[in-house]
């Protein structure tokens, strides 16, 4: 029964219900259920008193039997009748007003897949509270090595909650944007994005605060919505240097174009120790010839140059700079490791990117190389990596695409026994590597396969299986018992994702 009826019919009821004389009742409209009460209570709203009014009788109704008559009073005149048409118009115009009322509040407060949503009436002012939940198992085989000073050493195995953010996000007076991203992983409390945003701008979108670098496909999109559990191995020589600092971007975007510059300082972490800081300056700009909903190409291209500070931090509060592969977040086993690089005179970065999305098929790629060069004398070092990936979506959705960067899968049908639906799912295989060796200079290369498969039960739930070995490697760190290379290594991961 909609609404207005509820209305009509409670009004009917009251005047058919009161007795005569000067009885009056106040009427309350509960604004959840819609429901009409005579007494107040949690929800409700009051719309008015009213007062019984004698009803005419119908000309069509039978006459009542003589003693009935007898005892009825007489027939109410016009005017009575006039006066309660009108007390009932209004009783249903506040209804009215006040259902209204209800919708507009349903619009400014919502709840659904992306969190809860408030905004003002005349959307000027906007806040949203997100968050995502990754719970992480790793496992791995044949991982009983050795450092080459014979101290043992193998690949931890167990569960971790690998990330549990909060997200708060909003907008001020219809131009002034913010973002705080708060992670509660590992026991403790990290600020990942915090920063705020200008876009009274026709040209541009101003961002100042902690935020990521414009470079990498891969890094700059979220966690949510990789193929993979882990970054690429081409991540060894893109974390340490690009990822999130403060810092200032201007961007801006196109139907088929994105475009970003930035100037940068260090990350968030305390820097006690520094003569000054490091700086640095990251540009990406992204062209889409083909860009429609099941059918995308994308190409990219990004630099990077970052100077160290006075005392040779280049980024955060260690001296130099570490460049190492870790088999999965929880392991803590790292076949390949630069060590500590000091005496860096600056680095220097070029990122290629190109990807493209045909149906449920989609494949892509990224090469990163890094020329870090170094003073005292020392060589300067030439390092590369790169990776090549491809998908299918066995149930026929695409791959997401806007702005440069692609999205979960959106399943079409969400997983339900009862109408059921049994979500997305997709295979995914990867192939990448990374080379730190420059003549003299051993720092390691490997290459490894990873392959996936993704359960996307709705938009917000996904679960991830992922398994991970290692095909080629050279100077590692670490040797088998019978003094050979760690190219037998399995990793098995396992998450399960929230995320809204």
């Amino acid at each position: 029964m909609k609404f207005s009826r509820l209305i009509l019919t409670a009004a009917a009821a009251l005047g058919a219900s009161v007795s005569s004389g000067a009885f009056a009742i106040d009427l309350y409209i509960d604004t959840k259920t819609k429901q009409i009460y005579g007494e107040p209570g949690t929800d409700r709203q009051p719309i008015g008193t009213f007062e019984k009014v004698e009803r005419a009788p119908s000309n069509n109704a039978a006459p009542a039997p003589e003693a009935e008559r007898a005892d009825q009073p007489a027939p109410g005149d016009r005017s009575a009748r006039l006066k309660e048409k009108a007390e009932r118009a209004q009783l249903i115009g506040k209804v009215e007003s006040i259902e209204e009322r209800v919708k507009e509040n349903q619009k400014q407060l919502k709840l659904d897949k992306n969190g809860l949503q408030f905004e003002s009436a005349d959307k000027n002012f906007k806040f949203k509270i997100g968050g995502r939940i990754h719970t992480d198992y790793s496992h791995s085989s044949n991982d009983d090595f050795f450092f080459r000073d014979g101290t043992p050493v193998q690949a931890n195995d167990g569960a971790e909650l690998r990330r549990g953010r909060l997200e708060f996000s909003g907008t001020f007076f219809k131009d002034w944007d913010f973002k705080s991203q708060i992670d509660f992983a590992d026991n403790s409390v990290g600020v990942k994005d915090m920063f705020i945003s200008y876009r009274g701008l026709d040209f541009a979108k101003v961002n100042v605060g902690h935020q990521k670098q414009p470079f990498s496909r891969e890094l700059q999109e979220s966690s949510n919505d990789l193929m993979f559990v882990e970054r690429s191995l081409m991540n060894v020589l893109n974390a340490p240097l690009v990822d999130r600092a403060i810092g200032l971007n201007v961007s801006n975007t196109g139907k088929n174009w994105t475009g970003q510059v930035g100037l940068y300082g260090e990350s968030i972490d305390a820097n006690n120790n520094s003569l000054d800081e490091s700086w640095g300056t990251s540009s990406r700009v992204t062209f889409a010839p083909l860009n429609e909903k099941d059918r995308v190409i994308h190409l990219g291209v990004a630099g990077n140059y970052r100077k160290p500070s006075g005392s040779g931090q280049l980024f955060g509060p260690s001296n130099g700079v570490r460049f190492r592969h870790e088999t999965s977040h929880l392991t803590n086993l790292f076949p390949i490791d630069s060590g500590t690089l000091g005496n860096i005179e600056d680095v220097k970065m070029l990122g290629l990117e190109a990807s493209g999305v045909y149906g449920p098929f989609s494949a892509g790629g990224e090469y990163t190389h890094s020329w870090i060069g170094r003073n005292n004398g020392l060589d300067s070092l030439s390092f590369n990596g790169w990776y090549g990936e491809a998908a299918w979506t066995l149930t026929g959705e695409s791959r997401n695409y806007k702005e440069g960067k692609f999205f979960r899968i959106e399943p079409a049908r969400d997983f339900s026994f009862s109408k059921g639906g049994w979500g997305a799912w997709e295979l995914a295989a990867r192939i990448g590597g990374v080379d730190m060796n420059d003549g003299a200079f051993r720092a390691g290369e490997m290459k490894n396969f990873t392959a996936a498969l993704n359960w996307y039960v709705n938009h917000n739930v996904r679960f991830m299986f992922n398994y991970d070995k290692i095909l080629e490697i050279k100077d590692s760190p670490l040797v088998t018992a019978s003094g050979g290379k760690p190219d037998d290594l399995h990793t098995f991961m396992f998450r399960s994702q929230i995320a809204f």
